[in-house]
């Protein structure tokens, strides 16, 4: 599509080589999960059925033969303001949030307003001690929705303010739910009747679960992904040292981003049925967060969005410190294979290399500051450690909680089938129910996120090379070094969520696979 990457010409898994498909450990476990899941939703009566929720009890017990722990805990608190915020942070979209310095004058909020929840009761004050950031989910507006099941969907683009009391936790204190302030677009606030204010937010969690699933998981990770594998598997001879190094982590990536455009985003893809972004909308949400990527914007320590100092901002904490050790391995690597800078300009494969992703990955387009070439060691360093943090590490802190966070249909719905209220007062748990996609969809969203944050037997933790590609003596001890690191860093964090109540664990090295292979 115009205004994306491009993708390898495989209409399907059969046109893929054999030696990069799925294992048939990884197939036999995913289409039985697969099996298991959608048989028990069928002897439940789930599967097909087309009426609305009744009770919210009945939302519970649906999905409740599979819970994990934090799926468990998010039942009993969904509805806390505390821990709206903290997911914000530590949830499956991460990077959703910034420092707010002024208010975007299409939000109708006024310091008035939200007095009440601030500790010194001024905006103004609140906002230069850094205390106060917003989510924009701006790129949503617009977006033609589906009619599912003959019933009308429906999408906001909301604005969300939030504020860090002197508790340290982030609190949302301001909602609208649509970008153009106007008397039917109110501004929802924590003071309103509690059933206003939780649609408030729960339009809000559909908004960052589109945000999530098309642009900060499928776009940012398997896309970009897909782009640097085909280019090293075309450019690159598999005695060629950034072969080597890149290669461990392309295992399976092309084979699920065939699976998913079909499965997902295809004409009949659960991702196109089953919420309400379905058709053509997701893609041109695609094209607008890819119109806004820049190199800086996909490399962690330059993209903290003002949120250096937030405290309990664990994507943030343990993000950096991967990215640290991910930079001192590629860095050893790169000035063992290149001693000076006029090794990268004459290795013409490496040059071939960068140019394929600048071209056919950011469409040739100067203002991404994507390199077109390399001059200097430093920046192929940097650049092949934001690939390997983004096939890794970025991918495993917005898949692997999808189900955490997204099972439980209260937290994070997949559809929306009555319009934002535009009046305070007249909400009830009704109306909360009734705007709930109705019981096949829920499950639908709820199964397909299951699936894709379950492991197969056949995970390889990162950091771990089963199959041997370095043989110099050199090279050897760099790995060495960094699974040193890694174990180091997963002691760390195991350490750290000891004394938390809602355990960090999407960074973890021993959770999260060598690549983008789910």
């Amino acid at each position: 599509m115009e205004g994306l990457p491009d993708i390898i010409k495989a209409q399907e898994v059969s046109d893929l080589p054999e030696e990069i498909r799925f294992s048939f450990t990884k197939n036999a476990e995913m289409l039985f999960t697969k099996m298991e899941i959608l048989a028990v939703l069928r002897l439940k009566g789930l599967i097909n059925q087309t009426s609305q929720w009744s009770r919210i009890e009945d939302i519970k017990k649906a999905l409740g033969w599979h819970r994990t722990p934090i799926s468990g805990y998010i039942e009993d608190h969904w509805k806390e303001d505390d821990f709206f915020g903290y997911q914000l942070l530590n949830g499956y979209n991460p990077m959703a949030i910034q420092r707010c310095n002024e208010l975007p004058s299409k939000f109708a909020v006024t310091s008035e307003m939200v007095q009440p929840f601030l500790k010194s009761g001024k905006l103004s004050v609140e906002m230069k001690r850094g205390n106060i950031y917003l989510c924009d989910y701006r790129r949503l507006a617009g977006l033609p929705v589906p009619v599912i099941n003959g019933k009308q969907q429906y999408i906001t683009a909301p604005l969300c303010l939030l504020y860090k009391n002197p508790e340290d936790k982030l609190l949302p204190i301001a909602i609208q739910l649509n970008q153009e302030p106007s008397q039917d677009n109110p501004v929802f606030l924590p003071s309103d009747p509690e059933y206003d204010w939780l649609l408030a937010k729960l339009y809000v969690r559909n908004a960052d679960f589109h945000e999530h699933e098309v642009n900060s998981h499928y776009l940012r990770t398997h896309g970009l992904t897909e782009v640097f594998i085909v280019s090293t598997l075309r450019n690159l001879p598999m005695s060629h040292p950034l072969y080597k190094l890149l290669i461990p982590h392309s295992r399976y990536t092309l084979h699920i981003n065939t699976t998913g455009r079909v499965k997902l985003f295809g004409p009949e893809g659960v991702y196109t049925e089953a919420t309400n972004l379905g058709g053509r909308s997701q893609f041109t949400l695609m094209v607008r967060w890819f119109s806004e990527v820049t190199y800086s914007s996909l490399c962690l320590p330059e993209d903290i969005r003002g949120l250096e100092s937030i405290p309990n901002y664990y994507y943030r904490d343990d993000g950096l410190k991967l990215w640290e050790i991910l930079d001192r391995y590629v860095r050893s690597m790169v000035e063992y294979y290149y001693p000076t800078d006029q090794e990268v300009q004459k290795d013409s494969e490496l040059q071939t290399w960068i140019k394929d992703i600048f071209v056919h990955g950011f469409l040739g387009q100067t203002k991404t500051g994507i390199p077109e070439k390399f001059n200097l060691k430093k920046e192929v360093i940097k650049f092949v450690t934001m690939v390997i943090f983004n096939m890794s590490g970025q991918h495993s802190a917005v898949n692997t909680g999808q189900f955490d966070y997204g099972g439980y249909l209260l937290n994070s719905p997949n559809s929306m089938q009555k319009p934002p209220p535009t009046t305070k007062g007249h909400s009830t748990e009704r109306t909360l129910l009734e705007t709930l996609p109705d019981i096949s969809t829920s499950v639908n969203g709820a199964v397909f996120r299951w699936l894709l944050s379950t492991k197969t037997s056949d995970f390889i933790p990162l950091g771990h090379f089963p199959d041997e590609h370095f043989c110099e003596d050199a090279p050897l001890r760099i790995i060495q070094k960094l699974q040193s690191e890694l174990d180091s860093l997963t002691q760390q964090i195991k350490k750290r969520n000891e004394n938390l109540e809602v355990p960090y664990t999407y960074l973890c090295p021993t959770e999260m696979e060598n690549a983008t292979s789910i």
